[in-house]
């Protein structure tokens, strides 16, 4: 059996919203058909994968319209991959779908050895999950979806938090399993070039979640480039925007404004099971300064140790060797209230920051137990939240969710600012929000640091600092940015 899904007349209104995230949609997949969905933040993509795997009620409540029809095994990628896993060991975690599908003891091992090595998880069965990094998580999940031979492969942003190499290694993993098992794709992505040679449909969806394009990519780059830039989506051979400040008061700190420098920072991840201790070293004697006035960016491969030394840094994690200096004391030991005056923290999961139920609130909240003052109205315009600002932030798109943590954790204009993959999610217009926020911050003497592999960010910041495998690699300054030809 092949998969296919059929969207007549759908809609989707999330509790609380006036205006439904999709509305009137017609869409359908045939059987083996690969299909790129693409559209800027907000536009419903995420919404139109869940329901084609029937859990769009069981993740979020709301009102439902019209029908959704899906044929065969689906196998989807959350947009999270986080909140896929459910096994405290590599191995068990991504058998877990074989197991739940009756599949013959004898089969599953195999299947699963081969999805890990196809992701390029370089990890053991008994690896721990909690060890891995949001991309190396990224990866795991498609190989539980790869493992399952779904007749339906839905995967939500399967490279958004995964360097080149990895990224272009899962694009061609997934070809080889639909070319070989036959398999209908639908795949999410807001950078679609790299997508492009391995589907043979393109459909658009505008900000209210219609269909505005529909058609084969080489039609689709060659008569819609300009019109689709124009409303945010990354088309091949265009540039990135130029970054889009904010009013500076929005930006400037009335604190003093250090120099943070990490000195020979090493981090264990320790986790027992019955055999004994496994130890991950994620940080080995890395060096690292974060200045004023300058946008670092720490970049490397998954896994690199990126997200852990911003962690250490930002006080969320003590160093098993080494300092953090620049805060007077070790940023561990200084006390929440007092941490969260000095640094504003955007964590890589989103959600993991929220302590509130509506947009408006959460933007003030770090604000008001500071006692700091903030023009909630302006962060949301600037931030294209305006429209959202009593929605629930757990029913945004993860886009949005991750602009919402922006503006929460820097709304109170913190000296320091960690970003840990600030652009994932975000459309042309939304990316240029938030790189924006963090020159304009620049300019106000803050301290940025953002652990990402978005080249175009990268070729815009003042400093890179590379980590590979845990270490420094060969800190310099940021490359020029890559030519328009090979935008992504």
């Amino acid at each position: 059996m092949t998969g296919s899904v059929a969207f007549r007349g759908f809609g989707w209104r999330p509790l609380g919203r006036r205006t439904p995230v999709v509305a009137g949609l017609d869409l359908r997949v045939d059987p083996g058909e690969r299909v790129l969905l693409a559209g800027p933040s907000g536009a419903g993509k995420s919404t139109v994968l869940r329901a084609a795997a029937g859990v769009l009620e069981t993740t979020g409540d709301g009102d439902a319209l019209g029908e959704v029809t899906t044929i065969g095994r689906v196998g989807m990628l959350l947009q999270n991959p986080g909140d896929a896993v459910v096994a405290e060991r590599l191995g068990r975690d991504v058998a877990f779908g074989l197991e739940n599908a009756r599949v013959a003891p004898a089969a599953i091992w195999p299947r699963v050895r081969d999805a890990l090595r196809a992701v390029r998880l370089p990890y053991g069965m008994q690896h721990p999950t909690s060890a891995l990094s949001g991309g190396e998580l990224q990866r795991s999940a498609l190989a539980g979806v790869l493992a399952s031979q779904a007749d339906l492969l839905l995967l939500d942003e399967p490279t958004s938090m995964l360097d080149d190499v990895n990224a272009d290694a899962v694009r061609r993993c997934v070809a080889e399993v639909v070319a070989e098992t036959g398999a209908t794709l639908v795949v999410v992505e807001h950078r679609i070039a790299p997508w492009l040679p391995h589907v043979d449909r393109v459909v658009v969806l505008g900000h209210d979640g219609s269909v505005v394009a529909d058609t084969d990519p080489v039609s689709f780059v060659a008569t819609l480039r300009d019109d689709l830039a124009g409303v945010g989506v990354w088309m091949p051979g265009v540039a990135a925007p130029e970054p889009v400040e904010p009013p500076v008061v929005l930006v400037e700190t009335d604190r003093a404004v250090p120099r943070l420098d990490a000195l020979a920072l090493g981090v264990d991840l320790r986790r027992t099971d019955i055999r004994g201790a496994t130890v991950t070293a994620a940080l080995r004697d890395v060096d690292a300064a974060l200045e004023s006035r300058a946008v670092t960016v720490l970049s490397g491969p998954s896994g690199a140790g990126k997200s852990t030394l911003l962690e250490v840094v930002g006080g969320l994690r003590r160093p098993g060797a080494g300092e953090v200096r620049g805060l007077g004391r070790p940023p561990h030991r200084i006390g929440s209230r007092d941490l969260a005056a000095l640094i504003g923290w955007v964590p890589q999961n989103p959600e993991h920051g929220f302590l509130t139920a509506r947009v408006r609130d959460e933007i003030a909240a770090t604000s008001r137990r500071i006692g700091v003052p903030v023009d909630v109205d302006a962060v949301l315009a600037h931030l294209r939240l305006d429209h959202l600002a009593d929605a629930n932030p757990y029913r945004l798109s993860g886009g949005e969710q991750r602009r919402l943590a922006l503006g929460a954790a820097l709304a109170h204009r913190p000296p320091v600012l960690l970003l840990d993959e600030p652009t994932v999610g975000q459309d042309r217009g939304t990316w240029a929000a938030v790189t924006g926020w963090m020159r304009a911050a620049a300019g106000a003497d803050a301290v940025i640091g953002a652990a990402s592999h978005d080249a175009d960010l990268a070729a815009r910041a003042d400093r890179l600092v590379p980590l590979e495998g845990g270490r420094n690699v060969a800190p310099g300054p940021a490359p020029a940015p890559a030519p328009v030809d090979d935008a992504r």
